[in-house]
């Protein structure tokens, strides 16, 4: 048992291959099957836990200090908690912020979701860095009994995201309009009143920070399911397309929507902007591969090259499959490379204003180095106006 835990332990954590941890509950009771990843953010768990691009995983926080600022709603990047579950090292304190409305462990139970603490997540990271993504059960039980056995199974029954389509079960069922725009003191959310061009944004799983970031940047936003076809997209008369964030495989998504992307790119002139799934998505669309990640890249402070300025930026990243760069097609370049392991971190064509980045430039919170890739695609929607 690990050393940090107090009491009898009322929360477990079964591995595939039949290793066990034992830990403090918190949040809802229950059990849970997920992919085990880790995240390296030392802000944002509220963030991290609401985020639609992890559906099917349960969250190791490598940073132990979890809870401390409670939750707000004002921080959701989604309706309620994607991710499966979540494991810390401590058990989360009461909350400690003047914009704090729950604690994190009321906030996790109202939402049905389970929190673990006081579990050696150095030891359970080095075990994902090493052996891949893990599959697990989680298990929080106020009494304390657990069917170890029964756990195990259920690990080693669990499927996997290898050619799983979550995107559908994340979006939007009808389109909506967005209009809200990125939190700012001392206002808030603003509305934008004034925008100066019409974009349609593919939820295949969309952060709201992601929304606000494309109506700061003077976007009226028409959000469309993941299923929607390039009639559809094109019927609304778009100055631009962007491609969201979102969980699975690229590879099971691109069924249907490869496909009306490259009917877009073949019907109009618009310029495309894709980020996370939406990049793979692209990367598909435009004839290249996608494949899994050993344990991917979860966390704010992942170091992004980009190769046509020499410029670093330190990213927010959440994802599992990474664009294979040696599939690449004429026509298309590479423009940013994680500095962690040299995966693709970014696309574009060399002959119009269609490209993507792996990573979250919204990052909410922090970092902003990326925040200019909303006005450069602005600017390119702009320059299209113009011309």
């Amino acid at each position: 048992m690990p050393h940090n835990v107090s009491g009898k332990p009322t929360a477990c954590l079964a591995l595939a291959d039949g290793t066990v941890f034992y830990g403090q509950g918190f949040g809802a009771p229950g059990r849970t099957v997920a992919e085990l990843c880790f995240n390296t953010a030392m802000t944002g768990y509220q963030e991290i836990m609401t985020d639609p691009s992890y559906a099917g995983q349960a969250v190791t926080f490598t940073f132990p200090h979890v809870g401390n600022t409670g939750t707000t709603e004002e921080d959701e990047e989604a309706a309620d908690p994607v991710a499966a579950a979540m494991i810390v090292k401590w058990n989360p304190t009461e909350p400690s912020n003047w914009r704090a409305t729950d604690t994190l462990s009321n906030w996790l139970a109202k939402r049905g979701r389970i929190g673990m603490g006081g579990v050696d997540t150095r030891r359970l990271t080095r075990a994902i860095r090493q052996q891949g993504a893990p599959h697990v059960a989680i298990e929080h039980n106020p009494d304390g009994v657990f069917d170890l056995e029964a756990l195990v199974a259920q690990a080693r029954d669990f499927k996997g995201l290898v050619g799983l389509d979550l995107a559908k079960e994340v979006s939007c069922v009808q389109s909506y309009r967005w209009d809200e725009m990125r939190w700012a003191w001392p206002d808030g959310f603003k509305k934008q009143e004034n925008p100066r061009h019409k974009v349609v944004a593919i939820d295949y799983g969309a952060k709201r920070n992601i929304l606000r970031s494309l109506a700061s940047s003077g976007c009226e936003v028409t959000v469309l399911p993941a299923t929607a076809t390039a009639e559809e997209i094109l019927a609304l008369n778009p100055d631009g397309l962007f491609l969201s964030n979102g969980p699975g495989d690229p590879a099971a998504t691109g069924k249907y929507a490869v496909p009306a992307i490259k009917s877009v790119l073949e019907q109009s002139d618009i310029p495309v902007f894709g980020i996370c799934l939406g990049h793979q998505m692209l990367a598909r669309a435009l004839g290249a591969q996608t494949v899994k990640m050993n344990h991917g890249h979860h966390g704010a402070n992942h170091p992004v090259k980009d190769q046509e300025t020499g410029k670093v930026e330190i990213t927010s990243m959440n994802h599992g499959f990474t664009v294979d760069s040696q599939s690449l097609p004429d026509g298309v370049i590479e423009t940013h490379v994680s500095l962690f392991d040299g995966s693709n971190c970014g696309i574009r064509m060399t002959n119009r204003p269609v490209f993507s980045v792996q990573y979250h430039p919204e990052a909410s919170p922090g970092p902003q180095d990326s925040y200019y890739l909303f006005e450069r695609f602005a600017e390119a929607m702009a320059a299209r106006q113009a011309g």
